[in-house]
């Protein structure tokens, strides 16, 4: 009863946390994703310079490079990625999707679960769209369903 596209959309999932990746990965496997996984923003960052994902699903609070910066990074390869920002600190920290850059934050509480596959598939269902003429980018980031 899954309202997935065709082809089965792949997510990328960066936390300094196993544990969380681990449960993530087997919600969103379950649901049907192919999901890869980096344990820190460096490894999430090569991951999508060396891939196509459809959404990328990050962590706030990880060291050397935090969720913030991972997002910064993967907007100045692919200005169209979607990303989700997770964080348990989104209250004290204030985090939004106006100063994450991220497309959907997302409280780690216990409707976390909820929250994240409901973003998840709005973000892909979106990415099923195809993009303005005007954002013509020749990158190769630009996903094979908008070309």
């Amino acid at each position: 009863m899954s309202t997935l596209p065709a082809s089965t959309p792949n997510i990328l999932l960066v936390d300094d946390s196993r544990d969380g990746l681990l449960v993530r990965r087997a919600l969103l496997e379950e649901l049907g994703y192919s999901v890869q996984i980096a344990i820190n923003g460096e490894e999430g960052l090569k991951l999508f310079e060396s891939s196509n994902f459809d959404v990328v699903v990050t962590d706030y609070r990880m060291p050397r490079m935090d969720g913030r910066q991972l997002i910064e990074r993967i907007r100045q390869l692919d200005p169209n990625a979607r990303v989700i920002m997770l964080s348990g600190f989104v209250e004290p920290l204030g985090l939004t999707e106006q100063n994450t850059g991220a497309n959907a934050v997302i409280a780690k509480t216990s409707n976390e679960a909820a929250h994240l596959v409901r973003s998840v598939k709005r973000l892909v269902n979106r990415g099923a769209r195809k993009p303005p003429a005007s954002q013509n980018n020749p990158s190769p980031r630009v996903r094979a369903a908008n070309g």
